[in-house]
């Protein structure tokens, strides 16, 4: 198992609902096949440039631990998300 965190940016229109719901869908994703850390909620953030015409993204920090083969998963899914604006996945251990 390796340390992985996952930034994502939602859309900041969406309802509170979907947004979370959005949050939870990623943290089951990853209980599927490693561990979840707690959610880091940073909120509304200007963006550097613009993304859809938006100015604005609502931001979200997860750290897990898993498998190489989960952030490949995960990956594929967050791109095919409606409210996933963009998203990075990044290993933590240094190799």
């Amino acid at each position: 198992m390796r340390d992985y965190e996952v930034m994502f940016i939602l859309d900041p229109t969406l309802d509170e609902e979907v947004k979370n719901s959005t949050i939870e869908n990623v943290k089951n994703i990853i209980n599927e096949d490693g561990e979840v850390g707690e959610a880091d909620v940073w909120g509304n953030k200007k963006l550097a440039y613009q993304i859809n015409k938006k100015k604005e993204g609502f931001y979200v920090v997860v750290p897990f631990k898993a498998s190489t083969e989960l952030p490949k998963e995960l990956d594929r899914r967050l791109k095919i998300s409606d409210a996933v604006m963009r998203h990075i996945i990044v290993c933590q251990d240094e190799n």
